[in-house]
């Protein structure tokens, strides 16, 4: 069996993409007070910095680092070529993680250490010829010994640990290197002196259950003795799409939550029909500064599609869900998910201010309002009646997880005056093609323009308001010309091994 594990796979996307960033030291995520790091450049890493860590801490501990903010839709598009390339090899694929991914090819069964070798360096090429990036592979009886022979591996290796010798690589190994071992059973497990792999193996299976619990402490006895029988096979389908934020400064007025609430909302609603389902129950969560968590959930008899009623359904629970004394995250998630989406429940139909959405058994009902113009989309009391509608721009759905999302507009789009470039933004000029802003300042954007094709760029600097500057996709700084990649389509390595390639 098989783990490929990407190598600081955000990080090695930003330098790939970037090649000024080339061996320098990369942190992504959130910039604001309140970011969290999502990716971090093993150069940023000699310093301490690391994924998951407050992003002001990795800062602190890598003054020196380049910080970028996220950008999904790269390593999106990124790792789908990378999941194309593992199916190639093996017809079971089964995906932990946009980076990550197990794999038990058919035409490894029997093969020797050496044979598996062999295949697994065929793919690390494979990968790379095909994204630029280098990959960590491991090899082992199971998924449990495959995954801590791609972390043995890493960064940029491979390891096959040969049932012969498998005893020999577990046993010196901490415990925390089990998977499904964290702090707390990390903890309970020193406290009896246990700390390695090979004394958790040496124990009483009683002993164990007796520390950990029945469920646990059997799955990972049997772990730590190498009996892991589990298959590979494709992930379940989600059981709810979610997407949420956390503010760099507390929100105070209800309608900044409102809005919120709504942009929330577009983000899940995307992925909810990217998957090709319908949602029946939509859940509001809102914490405040002293993290306490508000709930609110509502279930209707049919499930939607439709942004627009999922998206008053959600500012309705945000109303009781929003704690006192300011809110500094809101979450949305949708639940009940169906393959099939039912027939729409609501219609649209114009009125002065936009466009009503209205019950067919009640055609004269008052309606949210759904903006058509300009990509946007809205929801809300409409204005002629009094109340007010809010807005989410398209564009502006930032991921699961994250504070912020992408920059509104999309490829092309002029920037608005008001909303100054960011670090990190992709833009296209006329003349000097793809770049990204390294800084903005008093008026002025500086743009270095590069990308994975052309190596390291010059940084150009212009006024903020210049309209020959426009945002750019993302994807267009991996994307190589057409005639090097037909050339790396014709040069991708198959992995094989003897039997299999003579048939």
């Amino acid at each position: 069996m098989l783990h490929l594990d990407m190598d600081a796979f955000f990080a090695s996307v930003e330098q790939l993409t970037r090649p000024t960033l080339a061996d320098r030291p990369v942190l992504v995520g959130g910039t604001g007070g309140r970011g969290v790091v999502a990716g971090a450049s093993y150069q940023a890493r000699v310093f301490g910095a690391r994924s998951a860590m407050p992003m002001g801490q990795a800062r602190r501990r890598c003054p020196h680092a380049t910080v970028l903010p996220p950008r999904f839709p790269l390593y999106s598009a990124i790792s789908q070529e990378v999941m194309a390339v593992l199916r190639e090899a093996a017809p079971v694929l089964e995906p932990v993680s946009v980076d990550e991914a197990f794999l038990e090819p058919p035409a490894l069964v029997g093969a020797s250490a050496g044979e598996v070798e062999e295949f697994c360096v065929a793919l690390r090429a494979a990968v790379r010829a095909r994204t630029g990036l280098p990959a960590s592979v491991g090899a082992g009886s199971g998924k449990q010994v495959a995954k801590i022979a791609s972390e043995l591996a890493k960064p940029d290796g491979l390891r096959v640990v040969d049932p012969a010798v498998e005893r020999s690589v577990l046993d010196p190994l901490p415990v925390r290197s089990l998977w499904g071992v964290g702090p707390v059973a990390e903890a309970s497990l020193r406290k009896v002196g246990i700390e390695t792999i090979g004394a958790l193996a040496a124990m009483d299976p009683r002993e164990v259950t007796g520390v950990l619990g029945t469920a646990m402490g059997t799955e990972l006895h049997r772990l730590a003795r190498g009996i892991d029988e589990r298959p590979v096979a494709p992930r379940g389908a989600a059981k709810q799409i979610s997407a949420e934020t956390t503010f760099e400064h507390d929100l105070t007025h209800m309608t900044s939550v409102l809005a919120e609430v709504a942009r929330m909302t577009a983000a899940a609603h995307r992925r909810l029909l990217l998957d090709g389902r319908a949602a029946r129950t939509v859940t509001v969560k809102a914490r405040n500064a002293d993290f306490e968590t508000h709930t609110r959930s509502e279930t209707t008899a049919f499930a939607s599609t439709d942004l627009g009623v999922l998206t008053a359904v959600a500012q309705r629970l945000a109303g009781s869900a929003v704690p006192e004394g300011g809110v500094r995250l809101v979450g949305v998630s949708l639940s009940g998910l169906s393959e099939s989406p039912p027939p729409a429940l609501f219609e649209a139909v114009p009125s002065e201010t936009g466009w009503v959405a209205v019950s067919p058994s009640d055609p004269g009902g008052a309606g949210g309002e759904v903006g058509v113009g300009g990509g946007a989309a809205a929801w809300g009391p409409s204005p002629a009646n009094g109340g007010t509608a809010i807005t989410v721009e398209a564009g502006e759905h930032p991921e699961p997880g994250t504070e912020f999302g992408p920059r509104p507009g999309g490829r092309g789009a002029p920037r608005d005056p008001a909303d100054p470039w960011r670090a990190g933004d992709d833009v296209t000029h006329p003349e000097f093609g793809h770049g990204w802003v390294q800084g903005a300042g008093k008026g002025r954007v500086t743009v270095r323009f590069e990308t994975r094709a052309s190596g390291p760029g010059r940084a150009r600097s212009f006024a903020v308001t210049d309209p020959d500057l426009s945002v750019a996709d993302p994807v267009e700084s991996w994307l190589l010309p057409a005639e090097a990649t037909a050339t790396l389509a014709a040069d991708l390595p198959v992995p094989t091994h003897g039997p299999t390639a003579s048939g």
